[in-house]
Formats: structure tokens, C-alpha cells, sequence
């Protein structure tokens, strides 16, 4: 891989992901997430990695009506300023599910039960952990405004300074 493809990789992975936040609007999508883009060396093709919380129907869905929006999704990629935007292919990521699954299994083994595995449902993925221990949501706080204090828009200059031909 060159720079160039991985440049444009998390390009793709970042400006796809913004796209379904933001005007992919089908109830159907639910939480999905692009985990990775990966681009073909002539850049013709990118494969989209995503990952859907869910149960195996729900996840079903979500990339079927994934897959129905990414003509729209690739058209939306076109304000890029990229000489051609590739043709995109969905891919699920099991990787989570394949994760919790280790994380399962070794919790199991460290409380003394049976090796043989269960797997625990799909839907239900670990708690996320910190260097503190769980994770704790953030609190809710009030939008902030675009305005300072004073009550007027900043112009984006201190009011010190010059000009640049020192005059």
C-alpha cells in the first residue's frame, strides 16, 4: 500500500462515516459503524468495512439499506476534490462480535467455568472500560453558542498587530 491509497483510505473512511450521520436519514441503517476503507492500488474500488450492532436481523437490514444508499454515498463523495471517487463495495465487519467473544471466553476462565462455549448474544456487547473502569456517559450539557461572551460574532482577529506591509 502507498501513502497515497492510505492517505485517501482514512479520507473515505471518514468522510463515508460523516455522510451516513448526517444525510443518510432510512431508519432501516440504525448503528453502523465504518471501521475501515480499503482502496485498490488503481483507486477504482474501494471496499467499506462497517460494523452494525444488532440482532442477526437487524443487522441484516442495516446493511441491506446500507447497501441500497451507497450510489447516494459515493455521489455525496464527489465534492471531494479527488480525480475519481471508486466504486464502493459493502463489507460486514465481525470483528466486534468476534472480540466479545474472546472477551467472554476468557472471562470464563478466569471465574473457574466450563472452557465449552456459549456464545452470548450479538446485541449485547461489553461495557466499555477506561483506565478508571467503566465508562461513564457524558453528562448532558447546553448546546454553546458561536458567539463569545460579549454577545457579538468574533471576526477571528485579536485587534493587535498590523497589516502586512507594516503600515
Amino acid at each position: 500500500m502507498t501513502e497515497r491509497t492510505a492517505r485517501l483510505d482514512q479520507l473515505l473512511r471518514e468522510e463515508i462515516s460523516a455522510i451516513i450521520a448526517k444525510d443518510i436519514a432510512d431508519p432501516r441503517v440504525g448503528f453502523v459503524t465504518v471501521t475501515e476503507v480499503d482502496v485498490t492500488n488503481d483507486l477504482s474500488h474501494a471496499t467499506v468495512w462497517v460494523s452494525v450492532i444488532g440482532d442477526e436481523a437487524a443487522r441484516k437490514a442495516s446493511l441491506r439499506a446500507l447497501g441500497r444508499a451507497m450510489p447516494y454515498i459515493r455521489h455525496k463523495l464527489g465534492d471531494l476534490r479527488i480525480r475519481k471517487v471508486p466504486e464502493l463495495h459493502l463489507r460486514h465487519d465481525d470483528s466486534v462480535e468476534r472480540g466479545a467473544r474472546v472477551l467472554h471466553l476468557i472471562d470464563e476462565l478466569e471465574h473457574g467455568a466450563d472452557p465449552s462455549f456459549t456464545p452470548p448474544p450479538l446485541d449485547v456487547l461489553p461495557e466499555p472500560m477506561t483506565a478508571r473502569g467503566p465508562a461513564q456517559p457524558p453528562a448532558k450539557s447546553r448546546p454553546r453558542s458561536s458567539r463569545p461572551p460579549g454577545g457579538k460574532p468574533s471576526s477571528g482577529r485579536s485587534g493587535k498587530g498590523g497589516t502586512r506591509h507594516g503600515r
